[in-house]
């Protein structure tokens, strides 16, 4: 095999992936394959472009440039991503942290900052709320709850990547009256399915074709089954004053604004996201 330099790699990268991904896209794949086997910084990529790389490496990005033409999710090719500035591990079995999720975890600490705090993340995927919030939110004790094994499985290996204490249990929210804890919550907070089959039109392959459909999609007669459940599971179990956070579909803000009124909560406030997109909702319990 010829070596290969880091300029090289960029340029093998970039050629084959022309056809596949617009110019941006691809800078960014660069950017992350490079910093994953060489933990090198935007900067330091530029200082080392001379810089021979190992051949066993050269092989391992060969296969890299392979699977993102099958449009497989960088962060599931490398197996990992950051989020809130942190450090996550990712598998198909959760789905990709998105940074209109960090907006919701920002939002929560900018509220609750320097509080003792009891949370519960429902439907926790990579426990990336959850150990965001444990990171920033120091005094707080926080569950991370999820109804599917390798989800649970996938935080663990965070919670233990990120050296937080927080409590990992399986739950089904559609049937929450199988939760055994009495503890009442100081806050709630979900990214729950919220996109409807008839959207799925408009989803690049890469979503589709990897990411669990059961952390995305929900009946195109019933979007908001989730946060129903979700919201009755806060009547029983959310103290009176307590916080209930969603990440929502910007096309029902209205809709779940409505529902949560209608439930007991107030001080209800959608927020728009850094696109100007209705993304997230909060209400007190009344």
């Amino acid at each position: 095999m010829p070596k290969y330099t880091i300029k090289k790699i960029i340029s093998l990268i970039k050629s084959e992936l022309n056809n596949y991904y617009p110019l941006q896209e691809i800078n960014s794949f660069i950017y992350l394959i490079l910093h994953y086997y060489f933990k090198y910084s935007k900067v330091q990529i530029q200082l080392n472009q001379e810089e021979e790389i190992n051949e066993n490496i050269v092989h391992r990005i060969i296969d890299n440039i392979k699977e993102l033409k099958t449009f497989k999710p960088i962060q599931y090719i490398l197996g990992q991503t950051e989020f809130y500035n942190l450090p996550f591990i990712v598998a198909p079995g959760v789905l990709i942290p998105r940074p209109e999720t960090e907006e919701l975890v920002d939002w929560i600490i900018a509220e609750n900052k320097n509080q003792y705090q009891h949370i519960a993340d429902i439907g926790t995927g990579s426990g990336c709320i959850a150990i965001s919030l444990a990171k920033n939110l120091p005094k707080s004790f926080i569950y991370a709850l999820d109804n599917s094994a390798d989800a649970l499985s996938i935080t663990r290996r965070n919670s233990k990547l990120n050296h937080t204490k927080i409590h990992i249990s399986y739950f089904d929210i559609l049937h929450h009256n199988q939760f055994d804890n009495d503890d009442a919550f100081d806050i709630i907070v979900s990214n729950p399915p919220y996109v409807t089959e008839k959207e799925k039109q408009f989803m690049h392959l890469n979503v589709l074709n990897y990411e669990p459909e059961e952390a995305l999609f929900v009946p195109n007669n019933d979007p908001l089954l989730y946060y129903r459940a979700i919201i009755d599971f806060a009547l029983k179990h959310l103290k009176k004053g307590g916080k209930l956070y969603f990440e929502i579909n910007e096309n029902f803000g209205k809709e779940t604004a409505w529902l949560l009124e209608e439930k007991k909560f107030q001080n209800i406030r959608l927020k728009k996201d850094i696109n100007d997109k209705n993304r997230m909702i909060r209400g007190i319990l009344r």
